[in-house]
């Protein structure tokens, strides 16, 4: 989105069609990459039916650590409060691990406690979601962080900054963890 640089309530309709329009036209093209992905791993889905359940957890880590991380990174560009080589990279591993645990500990419940059945193969797919987890917001935070700094460096706004790679990738890396994690199980 290009900059508004008068205030809010000011701005009519048509010229804030224009500075949003092109811009979410582009996010939703660009998001079709999502489609093609998934339909790159379509006969993995088709052999694990269970694999979709996690998809829209799988994107939703991956962008909110993603823009969190980005909201984090234009807040203390415009205060000048730190420059590139102030990346902290384990904080995405810390927090992916964090939510991997957390996925792990949720379908280990569900598994116990009756409320849903994974099959039998279900330590495995809560070993797939967890370990995707850790790649996804480890890459989504570290996208989140760069992107801003991309965009400066480039001469664009750093708040425009949104990375539907960040939704793309992490479907790759998920159904890559499942083709190892499962191989020879339910793939």
């Amino acid at each position: 989105m290009t900059a508004i640089n008068e205030p809010y309530m000011e701005i009519g309709f048509w010229q804030m069609m224009k500075k949003r329009g092109g811009r979410l036209c582009a996010l939703f093209l660009s998001e079709m990459l999502t489609a093609s992905a998934m339909q790159g791993y379509e006969g993995q889905l088709e052999k694990a039916i269970v694999l979709t359940l996690f998809i829209p957890l799988i994107m939703s880590s991956g962008g909110n650590s993603g823009s969190q991380a980005t909201s984090l990174l234009i807040r203390a560009l415009a205060f000048r409060e730190l420059e590139i080589k102030d990346a902290r990279i384990p904080n995405g591993l810390a927090l992916g691990a964090m939510l991997g645990l957390v996925g792990i500990v949720r379908i280990s419940l569900w598994q116990y406690l009756g409320f849903y059945d994974y099959g039998e193969h279900w330590m495995l797919l809560a070993l797939t979601v967890g370990a995707a987890l850790v790649g996804i917001v480890m890459f989504g935070s570290l996208t989140g962080f760069m992107l801003p700094f991309l965009l400066q460096w480039t001469g664009f706004d750093p708040a425009s900054a949104s990375a539907p790679l960040v939704d793309v990738t992490g479907l790759v890396i998920y159904f890559n963890v499942a083709s190892l994690t499962l191989r020879g199980t339910l793939l």
